[in-house]
C-alpha cells in the first residue's frame, strides 16, 4: 500500500515503460537468481492462459492435474487464449502429479499426426490444487520426463509463496533450476490488491508475451500499478513473512480440527489449504456461525476415500491476514451446541 501511494503521485510513462515496472522485474530476477523477462497483469486467469498461449499450437494440448485450476476453474479460458489447444487431467485421486503418470500417458497417447494432439506443455501448479507442495526434486523428475518428448513447463504459481515458505528453499529451485520454462507469479493470493507476473525463464518463449497481452486486452495503461505492488511485495521478503503467516494459520487451524471427533484431513496440510471432512452437522453450525469456505466435490478425494452419508468434504484457506482469534472462534462454534 506504501509503494502504491508512492507510484501514485508525480507522473511516469504509460503502459509498463515505467520505472516502478522497471525495479519490479529486476527485484523478480534478483529473487530467482538470474535474468528474467516478467510481464505483469491483473489476474491469476489472464497469466495462466496468456503464458500457455505461449508454450502451445492450436493443434497441441497441455497436460495438467485433474483438479487444475486451469481445467476446472477458468472457463474454457486455456482452449480461447491458445486458440483450441485441449487440456488432458491427469492424476485423477492422486495430490500431485507424479512422472508415472506423465510416463503411463506417454506410454499410451496416440502418436499419428496430423489425426492424435501432441502434448505441448505441462502445466505444474504450486502449490497444488488440495494443498499440496512439490518438491524441487519432484519437479525437476517432471520436467525431464516432459522434456524429453519437447514438452514445455508452465507453472501456476497462484500460491508459489506459500510453496517457498512451506519448504524453505530458494525460490529458484522451485522453478528454473527444475526446468520450468514460465512461472505465472501470483501475488494476490498473498497480499496484493490484483498483481500477477508472467516470469519467463526461457526467453526465447516470450517472444510474442506483449502483442498477446495487448491484444486480450490485459496491457493496463497505468502498469506502474502493477509494478508497485511487486517491488513492495517483494522488498525485505515481505512476500514471505505474508506466505509464512498464513501457513501457519493453516496449521494451527489443522491441529486444532484433527483433536475433534469424527474430523479429519482428506490431505496433510502443506501450506495454506485445508481440505476437511466434517460431518454434515459440523458444515451446517459454522455456516450458521459466519465461517465463509466452500463445500468441494468429492473428485478432490484421494482414489481410495469415500465420504459417509453424514459426512462433507470442505476446503478452507487461511491468508495473510488470518488471526489466531478469527481460528478460536471457528474453533468453537464447531464444538459449541
Amino acid at each position: 500500500m506504501n509503494a502504491l501511494q508512492l507510484a501514485n503521485t508525480g507522473t511516469t510513462p504509460g503502459y509498463g515503460a515505467d520505472d516502478w515496472c522497471a525495479r519490479a522485474e529486476q527485484r523478480i530476477a534478483e529473487t530467482f537468481d538470474c535474468e528474467v523477462k516478467a510481464f505483469f497483469v491483473a489476474t491469476g486467469t489472464a497469466a495462466n492462459t496468456l503464458a500457455l498461449a505461449s508454450l502451445v499450437k492450436p493443434w497441441q494440448s497441455i497436460l495438467c492435474h485433474a483438479q487444475s485450476h486451469i481445467v476446472n476453474d477458468e472457463s474454457t479460458a486455456p482452449e480461447f487464449m491458445t486458440g483450441g489447444a485441449r487440456m488432458i487431467p491427469l492424476a485423477a485421486g492422486h495430490g500431485k502429479l507424479e512422472t508415472s503418470d506423465l510416463e503411463h500417458y506417454f506410454d499410451n497417447a496416440g502418436t499419428l499426426v496430423p489425426h492424435n494432439a501432441m502434448a505441448g506443455a505441462l502445466s505444474i501448479t504450486q502449490s497444488s490444487e488440495l494443498g499440496l507442495v512439490y518438491t524441487p526434486d519432484e519437479i525437476a523428475a517432471l520436467t525431464q520426463t516432459a522434456q524429453q518428448h519437447d514438452v514445455r513447463i508452465h507453472m501456476d504459481g497462484a500460491r508459489f509463496a506459500n510453496a517457498v515458505a512451506a519448504i524453505g528453499c530458494a525460490p529458484a529451485e522451485l522453478s528454473w533450476q527444475a526446468g520450468v520454462d514460465v512461472l505465472c507469479l501470483g501475488a494476490t493470493k498473498c497480499g496484493a490488491l490484483a498483481a500477477e507476473a508472467v516470469v519467463f525463464f526461457n526467453h526465447g518463449l516470450a517472444a510474442d508475451f506483449e502483442h498477446r497481452r495487448k491484444r486480450t486486452g490485459h496491457l493496463l495503461s497505468k502498469g506502474r500499478l502493477f509494478g508497485a505492488q511487486f517491488e513492495g511485495w517483494l522488498t525485505d521478503e515481505h512476500w514471505l513473512d505474508l506466505a509464512r503467516h498464513a501457513n501457519a494459520m493453516a496449521s494451527l487451524l489443522a491441529t486444532h480440527l484433527t483433536t475433534m471427533p469424527d474430523v479429519r484431513m482428506a490431505w496433510p496440510v502443506q501450506a495454506n489449504e485445508l481440505f476437511v471432512v466434517m460431518p454434515k452437522s459440523m458444515q451446517t453450525k459454522l455456516l450458521n456461525a459466519g465461517a465463509a469456505f466452500y463445500e468441494w466435490p468429492n473428485s478432490g478425494l484421494a482414489a481410495h476415500d469415500t465420504l459417509a452419508e453424514s459426512e462433507v468434504l470442505v476446503r478452507m484457506v487461511t491468508s495473510y491476514q488470518t488471526h489466531p482469534d478469527e481460528i478460536q472462534a471457528l474453533v468453537r462454534n464447531a464444538v459449541g451446541d
